[in-house]
This record gives structure tokens, C-alpha cells and sequence, in this order.
């Protein structure tokens, strides 16, 4: 083989080796790019644009002409923030008043007022926000089945461990929690300043280590 054939092989092998690299640079920072967009997304739909209210967030700018390209992307992965705010409002809490992330294999009191809204519903979800797959409990209470004290307050436990007199949101496993407080056809005044919620208090039950 001659000098210039080896030298125009050491070149090819050389560029070769320089593609490879730049590919696997490449698909680094597509899988870096598409792992931080997927947890923005799915893990963390409530943080654009949310009002608060006690541990509760709101997304304002879904179902709105305003949503940006994270909340329009989080409704169609999430298939949770939909209707326009006049008709639903959604708050998510993922964790309890004390800031502490809910757990399914701990467990909760929520207690409150009925939401200012024609209907009203307060539902258990994994961390995935999918139901749990329960055989006993119940996935979600409503303003139907909500028992009311003499107070006006309703009042349920949400986790794994059924208290006997207790409306019971079942969860299991062992998975981060997120309640889900929707509120359908609200109040024009909820709707205009949805950081006004009388937002139910979440408390932990117990020692959950």
C-alpha cells in the first residue's frame, strides 16, 4: 500500500472517529434536553403561572387563550388542565400544610368549607396522575357525598389506612400523592381571584416514616 492510500485511510478513520464522537454528544443532549422537558411537564404541571391557596396551586392559564407553550404541552401530556376557568377550575396540592410532599403509604385529614362553585369534587391521584387501583375506598369525594358538620365543614382521610367514622380516599404503594380540588362553574368572584379559596387544610395523621 502506498503512502498516500495509508494517509487517505488515516484521514477517513480519522473523521470516522470525530462523527462518532459528535453523535454521542449529540444524543446526550437530546436525552438531557427531552428527560428535563418530560419532568417540567409531567412532574411539575402546576408551576407555570399558579396562584396558591394554603397548600394548593392553580394553573391560570389553562383553558385560556393565554396558555403558554408549557401549559398547552402539560394539558396534552397531563390530559388534566382542560375546560376554560368559567366553566373549571382545577387546584392540585402535592404536598401537606406543612410543606412535607404527600405520600400513598402515609396518611391525611382534609378538612374544609365547600367551594364556592355549583359542584365540587376532591380526587386521590399516584404521582403519576393516574387513580390509584384500589379493591376498598373511594377515589374521589364530591359535593353529593360530602357530609357536612354543624359547622359547615366537610371532613375526609386520604392514604393508605382505612379510620373507622372516615370518608376514605384509598391510596397504595408507595408513591408520591396529588389531590385534585375541581371546582365546576365557580363563583365570578373565585374565578377573578382564585388565591381567595377557602383551600381545605391537608394535615398528617400519624407517624408515617
Amino acid at each position: 500500500m502506498s503512502a498516500n492510500s495509508v494517509t487517505a485511510m488515516q484521514r477517513r478513520l480519522a473523521w470516522l472517529r470525530r462523527l462518532g464522537v459528535a453523535a454521542v454528544l449529540y444524543a446526550g443532549a437530546a436525552a438531557v434536553g427531552l428527560g428535563s422537558a418530560w419532568w417540567v411537564l409531567k412532574k411539575a404541571p402546576w408551576i407555570h403561572n399558579s396562584v396558591q391557596a394554603g397548600a394548593w396551586r392553580a394553573d391560570m392559564h389553562a383553558g385560556s387563550q393565554d396558555a403558554n407553550m408549557y401549559t398547552r404541552a402539560s394539558i396534552a401530556l397531563n390530559a388534566l388542565l382542560a375546560l376554560d376557568r368559567s366553566e373549571t377550575m382545577y387546584f392540585i396540592a402535592a404536598k401537606d400544610d406543612t410543606g412535607n410532599t404527600l405520600r400513598s403509604r402515609c396518611n391525611y385529614r382534609v378538612t374544609g368549607t365547600p367551594p364556592d362553585a355549583r359542584w365540587w369534587s376532591i380526587t386521590a391521584y399516584a404521582d403519576d396522575m393516574f387513580l390509584f387501583d384500589i379493591a376498598k375506598g373511594n377515589h374521589s369525594l364530591n359535593g353529593s357525598t360530602a357530609v357536612l358538620d354543624l359547622d359547615g365543614r366537610f371532613a375526609l382521610t386520604a392514604g393508605s389506612t382505612e379510620y373507622p367514622g372516615t370518608y376514605w380516599l384509598a391510596a397504595n404503594g408507595n408513591t408520591a400523592m396529588v389531590l385534585t380540588l375541581r371546582l365546576y362553574n365557580p363563583s365570578p368572584q373565585l374565578q377573578a381571584a382564585p388565591g381567595t379559596l377557602r383551600a381545605p387544610s391537608i394535615v398528617p395523621v400519624g407517624v408515617c416514616e
